[in-house]
C-alpha cells in the first residue's frame, strides 16, 4: 500500500467526532502521510488547525488496536514530564468512527533524524553532534521519571525482565519460523548465561533510535519529541541505550543497518555512554550485554518480515533483503560479546 492508495477515514464521521472534541469545523481535510503495514497517520486540518491521526493498520489484529490504546494512555501519563513527546489532543476507543480506535495529536512541525537534514543542519558537524547528544539526553529523561507516580502502574512487568527476554523473543520467533538461523542460539545462550541485575525500572521505548525522534531546526538544535510508542514498556532502561548504541557507527566502522543518517561527525559511543551516565547515574560496564540483547531481538523481529515475504504475505525488497541482513545482525551480536564496556 502506498500513501496514494491508503484509504481515508469516513470524513462525515470523523467530523461529527472533531466537533465534539476540538470544536466548530468550519473546513476539513485529510492526508495520509505514512501508509502500509506499520500504524497509519493522516495530518488532518481542522480550520486553522493542524492535527496528526494515528490508527492502526488496516490489517489489524487486538494486539495493534491495543496499541494505540497503550499509546494514549502513555501519552497522557507523560503529558505534565520533561520528557519530550507531541501532546495528545483527544483518542477515541470507539472503532464505529473510522474503523478503528485512533489518537488525535499536535501535529509536529520539526524534522525526524534522517538525511536529508534541512539546510542549515545536513552537513554541519557540530548540529551533528548535538543531535546525538539530544538523543542521549531525551533518553535520560526517561530513565529518571518515576513512572509510577505519573500512572503507568501496570504499563509493564518489570519483574525479571531481562530474565524473561531470551525466551521472550524464542517464543516469538517460533511463530514465524522458516529457518534455523546461524549464530542465534549461541548468542541466546550467551545471554542467558550473563544476564545483569537491572540496577532500576524506568519506562522504555522500545525503538529508540534518530528515526523515532522529532527535532527543531533551532539553534542549537533541540529534540522536540520522541514518537512511535508501539513497543514501550516498563524493564530496563538501559535496553534502550544498547538500542540507540548497537546500530552506531564510528569512523572506520563498516555501515549498520542504521544507514539512514550520515555518521560522519557523531560523537563515540563511548562519549554517549558516559553522558547518560552522567545524567542517571546508571552504571554501564555491562553496556556490551544490552546492545548484545539488542541484535538478538532486532534480529528476531526483522525475522518476522522475511518470514511474510517468503509465506508471500509481503512482495517488499525491504523484507527480502533479510534473509541476508537478519545474519549479519546476528554476527554482530555476536561480537558485542566480546567486548569490554
Amino acid at each position: 500500500m502506498t500513501l496514494e492508495t491508503t484509504p481515508l477515514p469516513d470524513l462525515a464521521r470523523l467530523r461529527a467526532w472533531l466537533e465534539t472534541e476540538v470544536g466548530p469545523v468550519q473546513s476539513l481535510s485529510v492526508n495520509a502521510v505514512q501508509g502500509g503495514a506499520s500504524n497509519l497517520i493522516y495530518k488532518i486540518n481542522v480550520n486553522d488547525r493542524q492535527f496528526a491521526l494515528r490508527r492502526p493498520p488496516l490489517v489489524a489484529n487486538d494486539a495493534s488496536s491495543n496499541n494505540i490504546l497503550r499509546e494514549m494512555k502513555l501519552l497522557r501519563a507523560i503529558a505534565e514530564t520533561q520528557i519530550p513527546h507531541t501532546r495528545l489532543v483527544a483518542g477515541c476507543v470507539d472503532p464505529e468512527v473510522i474503523g478503528a480506535p485512533f489518537a488525535l495529536l499536535e501535529w509536529h512541525a520539526g524534522f525526524a533524524g534522517k538525511s536529508p537534514l534541512p539546510p542549515g543542519v545536513e552537513g554541519n558537524p557540530e548540529a551533528s553532534r548535538q543531535m546525538a547528544f539530544e538523543l542521549v539526553d531525551a533518553l535520560a529523561e526517561l530513565a529518571n521519571t518515576d513512572w509510577q507516580a505519573i500512572g503507568l502502574e501496570g504499563f509493564g512487568k518489570p519483574e525479571q525482565f531481562l530474565e524473561r527476554q531470551v525466551s521472550r523473543w524464542n517464543a516469538q520467533l517460533e511463530r514465524y519460523k522458516v529457518r534455523d538461523i546461524p549464530g542465534l542460539d549461541e548468542l541466546g545462550q550467551w545471554l542467558v548465561a550473563n544476564t545483569p541485575a537491572m540496577q532500576r525500572s524506568a519506562l522504555i521505548h522500545g525503538d529508540y533510535q534518530f528515526i523515532n525522534v522529532m527535532y527543531d531546526a533551532s539553534e542549537p538544535v533541540k529534540l522536540s519529541a520522541i514518537v512511535d510508542w508501539e513497543m514501550a514498556t516498563i524493564g530496563d532502561p538501559l535496553l534502550d541505550l544498547g538500542w540507540v548504541l548497537a546500530g552506531w557507527q564510528e569512523a572506520g566502522e563498516e555501515a549498520t543497518y542504521a544507514n539512514y543518517i550520515d555518521w560522519q561527525w557523531m560523537p563515540t559511543r563511548q562519549e554517549l555512554a558516559r553522558r547518560y551516565a552522567d545524567k542517571t547515574g546508571l552504571d554501564i560496564s555491562r553496556l556490551n550485554y544490552y546492545m548484545a540483547l539488542s541484535m538478538f531481538k532486532l534480529a528476531i523481529i526483522m525475522e518476522g518480515a522475511y518470514a511474510r515475504y517468503v509465506a508471500g504475505k509481503s512482495t517488499h525488497e525491504v523484507h527480502a533483503r533479510m534473509e541476508h541482513d537478519v545474519l549479519v545482525m546476528v554476527q554482530r551480536g555476536l561480537r558485542f560479546t566480546t567486548l569490554n564496556s
